[in-house]
């Protein structure tokens, strides 16, 4: 399963995926709002979890790579979240990008290519979102996307300790019927 965009292909992982995954799951700026940067090894099982979830669901976070020089830059895509909350069970829309390759809009783009397969070839009726308040580049993508938040769904993340700082998540959604509005 391919997804494209104008400046994007939203593909399978490969092996070669890998090295570059780790740099990006290694750098601090690209991990400030998650618990820590990965190790090699967590972020090669970050991998193995990213193809089992596609080969029990037929779709995951794709590894995004640039068109024009197939150079993989990060993931964009859709997962099941594994943890019970209000919301669950329900299917995300996420994005991880390398830090060189923030403030180009291809978050943005990516995300629209995987919200029309969504809803489009996979037939889903609602996706969501959800970051640390202080996200507000993943929270700038959400909004491009069409996405909105209310703030009565914001909710602690059960995989957080109590008093944890990024305990405390907001919540977005997109709903087919909306998007068709």
């Amino acid at each position: 399963m391919l997804i494209q965009t104008e400046r994007l292909l939203l593909r399978r992982w490969t092996e070669e995926d890998r090295e570059p995954f780790y740099r990006l799951n290694a750098d601090p700026r690209v991990m400030e709002f998650m618990l820590a940067c990965l190790t090699r090894p967590e972020s090669d099982l970050l991998v193995e979890r990213i193809t089992e979830h596609f080969r029990k669901r037929n779709f995951g976070l794709y590894a995004a790579e640039l068109r024009e020089n197939q150079s993989f830059i990060g993931y964009i895509g859709l997962a099941v979240p594994s943890f019970e909350a209000s919301f669950t069970p329900c299917v995300e829309i996420g994005w991880r990008l390398s830090a060189e390759h923030w403030g180009r809009g291809l978050a943005t783009e990516g995300a629209r290519g995987v919200v029309k397969h969504a809803f489009g070839e996979l037939g889903l009726d609602e996706i969501v979102s959800f970051t640390v308040p202080e996200n507000a580049r993943s929270r700038r993508v959400m909004e491009k996307i069409g996405m909105t938040h209310d703030a009565s769904e914001d909710f602690d993340h059960p995989n957080l300790p109590e008093g944890h700082p990024l305990r405390r998540h907001v919540l977005y959604r997109l709903q087919r019927a909306k998007l068709a509005e």
